[in-house]
């Protein structure tokens, strides 16, 4: 999924900007991916705590929707992020 012009000039942080450019690489055709905090942390070198300050900046701003996932067994599993269209 390529990141829309829109979003660049939306005045992110850099934190914000960083995670959903990020996101936007990993989602499938429907917007969609599901990479750990960690995982995002590592790739984009920045602390967990970052990612997730992003992560509630760009629900904020209704460019990405969260939705936490389970196991079978019920325990969690990572997030499954879908970005906005705007």
């Amino acid at each position: 999924m390529i990141m829309p012009k829109i979003v660049i000039d939306m005045g992110l942080m850099h934190r914000e900007l960083c995670v959903y450019r990020y996101l936007c690489e990993r989602a499938n055709v429907k917007g969609e991916c599901y990479p750990s905090i960690p995982t995002i942390s590592r790739d984009v070198k920045l602390s967990e705590s970052t990612v997730r300050r992003a992560i509630i900046g760009l629900e904020s701003r209704k460019l990405l929707r969260k939705k936490c996932r389970f196991r079978s067994s019920g325990a969690t599993s990572s997030n499954l992020y879908k970005l906005e269209v705007i």
